[in-house]
Order: structure tokens, then sequence, then C-alpha cells
């Protein structure tokens, strides 16, 4: 089952290589989708794929890369257009 879900990651996720982490894990997992800085500091990660695998990017996605610390991960509302591969914003 395909599911889409997008989140929203607080905590110290900039300027850590969050992005290319995310990115990492979810080529890994065979998830597409983006993550992109947000102006407040935050990530913005969405996630298309197997249900499963989305659900463990987002458990992934509360770890985050060594020099992160990640606070929450919020979930919001995700469009239902699917992209192609998993890009940086």
């Amino acid at each position: 089952m395909t599911a889409c879900r997008r989140f929203v990651v607080s905590g110290r996720v900039q300027g850590v290589a969050y992005r290319a982490w995310a990115r990492a894990q979810a080529d890994a997992l065979g998830v597409s989708g983006w993550a992109m800085n947000l102006a407040d500091g935050r990530v913005e990660v969405l996630a298309c794929g197997d249900a499963a695998a989305v659900e463990q990017l987002q458990r992934l996605l509360r770890e985050g890369p060594p020099a992160a610390r990640v606070t929450a991960v919020d979930e919001l509302s995700a469009d239902a257009t699917i992209p192609a591969g998993f890009t940086i914003r």
C-alpha cells in the first residue's frame, strides 16, 4: 500500500547535513519525496512509498544524523502526488 506523509522536523536540523542524511535514508528504503529547509530553522520532509517504509523513515527522522538534535517530528497533511525519486530543495 502506497502512502504519502509530510513531516516537519524541529531542533538542531539545519547546518548538520540533515537533508542529505534524510535523502540517503529515503533512498535506502525506496521512498520518494523531498527535504527542504524552512525559514524558521526546521526541515520539512515529504515521504511517499510503501506504507511500512514511510513509517520506518518517520522513525529515522526522529533520530537524525549524529550532529543533529531532533526535538519533534510533526506530521502534516500531504498531497497525493507522488514525486519521482528523493530530492533536496
